[in-house]
C-alpha cells in the first residue's frame, strides 16, 4: 500500500488510535514551506480529542497560507454560508520551520496563542498535521488532551467554493 492509499484508509476509520497515526505521521517526508503555500481544506482524524467537536462547532473549511508571514488558520463558514477568518485564537498565524518527532518540516504557529500545527507530506497536495501546544488562559483545554495529540489533515484546492470575506 502507497503512503496516499494509507492515508485514505486512515481517514476513512473511526476511533483510530494515537500510535497508529503518529507512526504514520513519523513515516512521512517533511515539507517546505513554499510547499505548504495554498488553500488547503481539511478535516481531522476522529480519535475522541476534545478538537473534533469545536472545529466543527466553529464551521472550519481549512486554512490558507498566503505566505510565510501571513497564515490564516482557521477558515470558516459564517451565517451566510461564506468563508471568514475566524480569530478566535487571538489572530492569525505564520509558518516556520520547526524540529518535532525527530524531523524539521513546517510548522503553523498562531500568532496570539502557544499552539503550534506541526506539517508533514502525504503528497504534494495532501498534508498531516499534528495541534501541539499549551492551555491558555483558561480559555481551552489542554491542547494534548489527556496525552492525545489533535491530528488533522489538509487537501489543496484550487480556490473557495464560496465567497470568502
Amino acid at each position: 500500500m502507497n503512503t496516499k492509499e494509507k492515508f485514505e484508509q486512515l481517514k476513512s476509520t473511526q476511533g483510530l488510535n494515537d500510535e497508529v497515526l503518529l507512526d504514520f505521521f513519523d513515516s512521512l517526508s517533511p515539507v517546505t514551506i513554499d510547499g505548504a503555500l495554498g488553500r488547503w481544506q481539511g478535516g481531522d482524524f476522529k480519535t475522541g480529542h476534545w478538537g473534533n467537536d469545536a472545529l466543527t462547532g466553529m464551521k472550519w473549511y481549512g486554512k490558507w497560507y498566503r505566505s510565510k508571514l501571513d497564515a490564516v488558520p482557521l477558515v470558516c463558514y459564517d451565517e451566510q454560508g461564506r468563508l471568514f477568518s475566524n480569530k478566535i485564537m487571538k489572530g492569525e498565524a505564520s509558518l516556520w520551520e520547526v524540529a518535532f518527532r525527530g524531523k524539521v518540516s513546517t510548522t503553523m504557529i498562531y500568532d496570539g496563542v502557544p499552539i503550534y500545527d506541526h506539517l508533514r507530506k502525504v503528497d504534494d497536495n495532501t498534508l498531516f498535521g499534528i495541534m501541539d501546544g499549551k492551555s491558555f488562559e483558561g480559555q481551552l483545554p489542554d491542547i494534548i488532551d489527556n496525552g492525545k495529540y489533535y491530528f488533522f489533515y489538509l487537501e489543496r484546492v484550487d480556490g473557495f467554493p464560496v465567497e470568502f470575506v
